[in-house]
């Protein structure tokens, strides 16, 4: 466990300073609402694995902007990771991947409050990449009006369909995560409004099918495609607070009726860069990590 008045100023934050939207509702049921909310700081950099799946090296970008505390956490838990070792022609070979992980505060019954890691994603984008899905034309969905007028902001997480001739086949928002608060009327609706016009967006996308690898002979595939919604003058969602804690509130986990999925599978999905078009099995590309976070 680590202390920080960090913490504290955060907790105060979320508790007075989170954009409300609007709505009739008891300030009891927002309060409700904002309880839900978690401290959430993601981290990126770069790890080097050994041919036997240890951690050699671990690089954690602007590690100057980080406090010390929460940089000895980082580098003490996942330098205590294993991985599958990573294979070339049968052989045991060194690796290096991107890192990015999410860290979440938890106030405790004594007021302080315990720091975790929740999630981690070793994905990463090649718009240039041939084995698997990339992007060919992705509109930006426009920010609905009632949405811009409530103040409501949040990431919708796309599931996407992606058909052989690269258009889309069906689309689902699989989670929306709120970075404001309000009544949770209000903010069903809001999540509702802002998937409904990802999903509308979307439907138009097109994409580059793999041409090379095992998965090229597909007749479809499947993608994840974060888009979020902020408005300029937020604190909370400025994308350059990095080493800064940030408040959200999760939304809940939509079922894919279309594919059977599997816990690992949605493992760092809320960890995903905007921009990018990321393959569900893309854990299977890079490398894959051993050590349960629960147990790190």
């Amino acid at each position: 466990m680590m202390r920080s008045p960090l913490f504290l100023a955060l907790a105060l934050a979320v508790g007075a300073g989170t954009p409300l939207l609007a709505g009739q509702a008891s300030a009891q049921t927002t309060r409700a609402v904002r309880a839900t909310a978690e401290m959430s700081m993601v981290l990126s950099g770069h790890i080097e694995i050994t041919p036997e799946g240890e951690v050699s090296s671990l690089v954690l970008d602007q590690k100057s902007a980080l406090t010390p505390s929460i940089a000895s956490f980082v580098e003490g838990t996942i330098g205590g990771w294993r991985f599958e070792p990573t294979l070339h022609d049968g052989k045991a070979v060194a690796a290096r991947a991107p890192m990015r992980v999410r860290l979440r505060g938890t106030q405790m019954a004594d007021g302080g409050y315990q720091v975790s890691m929740t999630s981690v994603d070793f994905s990463e984008y090649d718009p240039k990449a041939t084995d698997s899905v990339t992007k060919m034309r992705i509109t930006p969905p426009r920010y609905p009006d009632e949405a811009y007028r409530n103040g409501a902001q949040g990431e919708v997480l796309l599931m996407i369909k992606v058909a052989r001739d690269g258009t889309v086949a069906d689309v689902i928002a699989e989670q929306v995560n709120m970075t404001v608060v309000g009544p949770e009327r209000a903010m069903a609706k809001m999540r509702d409004i802002l998937a409904r016009a990802s999903i509308s967006s979307a439907r138009s996308w097109t994409f580059n099918p793999p041409t090379t690898g095992e998965d090229s002979t597909r007749d479809s595939w499947e993608v994840r495609v974060p888009v979020g919604f902020a408005l300029g003058n937020d604190r909370n969602t400025a994308q350059e607070r990095y080493g800064r804690w940030r408040a959200f509130i999760p939304g809940p986990r939509q079922t894919i009726p279309w594919r059977k999925s599997a816990p690992v599978e949605r493992g760092g999905s809320d960890l995903l860069p905007e921009g990018g078009v990321y393959m569900v099995d893309g854990a299977k590309r890079g490398v894959r990590l051993l050590t349960p976070l629960e147990e790190s």
